[in-house]
């Protein structure tokens, strides 16, 4: 499927949930409308949410947060609090809908330590070396571009940043039937990559330290959420 389809389809998708959705990411059951009984057992144990990254990236008073696919910004918001007045949280999104309704929130909220921009998260819209810690949820499999999308990463931020990814992985190559649905691109199942292709993809990006949480939760059949963690170099030598 190409690249155009892929993000028409997750922009799509996730626009008609803007003003419904209940969690950080909104991947779930909700929109598993597609054929996907190629894979054993089905896809109806899917959930939504697969994990806190917060929680392990542990944001420190004065530090720079960057959500990755911030959607209705909880976690950015969340953050946000723990970053205090001298710090700053952003979230980066490609769905307009989404963008606005998170930028509403935090104005009601009068959090002046907040901003939601509107970008790609292959191109994110911020300075070199601009950020202490990027977290992402349940979104880098939605893009058709993973690579690119660690590459800009690794470029926004500061040396000795950190990085923390919950993400539905899978465990073997998903049917061509599935790879190619539009549907199920949008339903964070379509895009996921095996585990260990998903930390060569932070290697390769220049990140070090690359580790994956020893606790897997089932995603749906033939998927599951990890957590993966890495840090860019602290000098450039």
């Amino acid at each position: 499927m190409d690249e155009l389809t892929v993000r028409k389809a997750v922009r799509e998708g996730y626009a008609a949930r803007a003003g419904s959705c209940s969690t950080s990411d909104c991947c779930g059951s909700e929109l598993l409308d597609v054929d996907v009984s190629s894979i054993e057992g089905g896809l109806s144990t899917a959930k939504l949410g697969v994990g806190d990254t917060l929680s392990v990236a542990a944001p420190q008073a004065g530090e720079t947060l960057l959500d990755l696919g911030s959607g209705p910004g909880l976690d950015v918001l969340r953050a946000s609090e723990l970053v205090g007045s001298g710090g700053r949280a952003i979230g980066v999104d490609a769905t307009p809908e989404m963008v606005f309704r998170a930028r509403e929130t935090a104005r009601t909220r009068g959090l002046a330590n907040v901003e939601f921009r509107l970008g790609e998260i292959e191109h994110l819209p911020l300075d070199a070396e601009s950020v202490d810690v990027i977290v992402s949820d349940c979104v880098i499999n939605l893009s058709p571009d993973k690579a690119q999308v660690f590459r800009d990463a690794f470029r926004v931020l500061k040396l000795g940043g950190r990085i923390v990814v919950s993400d539905v992985v899978a465990d073997q190559e998903l049917p061509a039937s599935v790879r190619e649905d539009p549907q199920a691109w949008a339903a964070c199942i379509a895009g996921a990559v095996r585990e260990a292709d998903y930390v060569e993809f932070l290697r390769q990006a220049g990140f070090e330290d690359v580790r994956t949480s020893e606790a897997r939760s089932p995603f749906a059949a033939g998927l599951h959420s990890a957590v993966v963690t890495a840090r860019k170099p602290a000098s450039r030598a």
